[in-house]
């Protein structure tokens, strides 16, 4: 690639201006001052452009040498990647400890994944043609993942690979290699290595997008059964301070049914990522038994690292998670949260000085959010297979003093399928998850309905719309009481708000400290579900049959019903049973 060189005119905080670049492309990366800071052309001018430096440009100075070789912002993917720690422009922060210290020294680079060894199975023999997609050999990087060595497909943003490298073998290694050295090499001479190299803003091709008609399990009563995501959809986590947004994404991460957990803490606290990273390892996964760091990458970018390395971690993060998902392997995006993100592209745009949309975010602040969640989806991969992976986005949202009319929620809400809205009052009263059943929603439930049809029960659809009517009716009976009294209500309308009660005390709510009950299994959703319902349609007939309401509540049952939670999901139908034969 042809180098350009320039010197720099200007420095207002991340933002450098250079001059003399011309031919310089839009979003290619360039080095900065005589420490190489690393930065990526956002703007150009004429001779003039304007870089985003990820890294701190305190003692930049006007007139210091600027270089670009024309290679946009890439990531290494490969082994490596699993249980890795990495900072908002992929260097590995444990390495970066080792060398520079505990706090990043400026212009420290690392040959990210380069550093080990690994055994390479083949999966292919010499004379085999192989295309973009198709795998080449395997890795086992650890107990829980295969890691899969693909033939990179082809980017438009690399000269290189640009229609993406096919033939037919010539030579196949195998045994322990390092990451640079080929695996394969084909008859025109071209290799495939261990890793691969991808723009970050460029989405990974795919064969064909499939439809949503799988839910992504999280274990969590209310996600799964009210407002469920499909496999490969979006969900937004709006919240204020202490509604709990962080621990919802770390208990999904733990507990949901996906393959990879990729982490992004974008602009976050330091205190709160340093937990992560203390309690992270730690974990053990409940489906393995293994430390759930074994199918976890974490990308950190804490609120005192810069600005613009803030702005692209969540691109790194989509690009890793849609390495996984092109093995075939379902990931689970984890963003928290995107409202620091936004804050960074606002400090960006205005140290551009660009013209300032709504509360001073840029006008192109919808576009960009669209970009970043049309990254999930279920596909069919690339190659001559059958895979199928998908990326599911689960993002946080701090709008400011809790205010969901605010323009990073808004523009999420456009582009996301399910909202999960959290409320200070639910947080408050110790309610986990704290999400409000009012305000939240979700586009893919109608899409979703044979499948719980099929793979629940015939009557799964019918319980949970029961279970919305009740809460919806409880809603107007509570707004019915604080002008007429609990006592002027007719005993089927009292027993409507006490069936509420149970609804949200019981099915609704849940204690990540409760072993029984952290992770909920379809099966004991739908069977709960179903005692509450028949529950009440029992009592309705008693009362029908002049059976007082508080007899009705003062049974063994009712007891029972408050204390579902508590029973494991192994046992649970039959204890359901139980509970049922003693309403006959």
């Amino acid at each position: 690639m042809q180098t350009i060189k320039g010197a720099i005119s200007g420095v207002s905080g991340s933002t450098v201006t250079v001059k003399g670049m011309d031919g310089a492309r839009m979003h290619t990366v360039a080095f900065v001052g005589k420490d190489g800071l690393l930065g990526e052309i956002v703007r150009i001018h004429g001779e003039q452009v304007v870089l985003q430096v990820y890294e701190d440009t305190t003692g930049l100075s006007i007139g210091k040498e600027v270089v670009s070789c024309g290679k946009p912002l890439t990531v290494r993917l490969g082994p490596g990647l699993l249980s890795g720690v990495f900072d908002g422009i992929q260097r590995p922060l444990e390495a970066l400890r080792l060398k520079s210290g505990a706090f990043i020294k400026k212009g420290v680079s690392l040959d990210v994944l380069l550093d080990k060894k690994w055994e390479f199975i083949p999966r292919v023999k010499k004379g085999d043609a192989v295309e973009p997609g198709d795998v080449v050999g395997i890795v086992r990087e650890n107990q829980i993942i295969e890691h899969k060595i693909i033939v990179p497909p082809p980017s438009v943003s690399s000269p290189l690979n640009k229609g993406g490298i096919r033939g037919v073998v010539k030579e196949v290694r195998k045994g322990v290699i390092a990451g640079d050295e080929p695996v394969v090499i084909l008859e025109d001479g071209s290799a495939i290595s261990l890793y691969q190299e991808w723009p970050v803003r460029q989405p990974r091709p795919f064969k064909e997008r499939l439809s949503p008609n799988a839910p992504f399990l999280t274990g969590q009563r209310i996600f799964d059964v009210l407002f469920p995501v499909a496999e490969g959809g979006t969900a937004i986590v709006p919240g204020g301070f202490g509604t709990g947004k962080t621990i919802v994404e770390q208990t999904l991460a733990r507990y949901a049914k996906s393959d990879i957990i990729v982490y992004v803490g974008c602009g976050e606290r330091g205190n709160e990522m340093t937990e992560i990273l203390t309690d992270f390892p730690k974990l053990i996964d409940p489906s393995t038994g293994l430390p759930l760091i074994l199918r976890t990458v974490l990308i950190v970018n804490t609120s005192n690292m810069p600005v613009a390395a803030r702005e692209a971690s969540i691109f790194i993060g989509a690009t890793v998670a849609e390495y996984f998902r092109d093995m075939g392997y379902s990931v689970a995006l984890m963003i928290d949260s995107i409202s620091r993100w936004a804050e960074a592209l606002r400090e960006i745009s205005s140290r551009m000085e660009e013209m300032p949309g709504e509360e001073g975010y840029p006008p192109y602040l919808a576009t960009r959010l669209g970009n970043f969640y049309e990254r999930a989806g279920k596909v069919k991969c690339l190659g001559n297979n059958n895979r199928t992976g998908s990326v599911t986005i689960i993002s946080a949202v701090s709008p400011p003093g809790g205010d969901f009319s605010e323009p990073v929620t808004q523009a999420s809400l456009r582009v996301a399928g399910a909202l999960w809205a959290l409320d200070t009052d639910l947080a408050y009263r110790r309610h986990f998850p704290a999400v409000d059943w009012n305000k939240s929603f979700s586009l893919y439930y109608n899409s979703l309905k044979d499948w719980f049809l099929k793979e629940v029960a015939e009557d799964a659809v019918l319980l949970r719309d029961c279970i919305m009517k009740m809460l919806e009716r409880e809603g107007e009976l509570k707004e019915i009481v604080q002008v007429i009294g609990l006592e002027a209500l007719q005993d089927v309308d009292r027993l409507t708000m006490e069936l509420g009660r149970i609804v949200k005390e019981v099915f609704l709510r849940q204690s990540v400290f409760n072993e029984a009950d952290a992770f909920c299994t379809m099966e004991k959703q739908y069977w709960m579900m179903k005692c509450i319902i028949q529950f009440y349609n029992k009592a309705k007939d008693a009362i029908g049959k002049g059976v007082y309401l508080e007899k009705i509540l003062a049974s063994p049952v009712a007891t029972r019903l408050m204390r579902m939670q508590d029973i494991p999901s192994n046992v649970f139908k039959q204890r359901a049973r139980e509970i049922m034969r003693e309403m006959e």
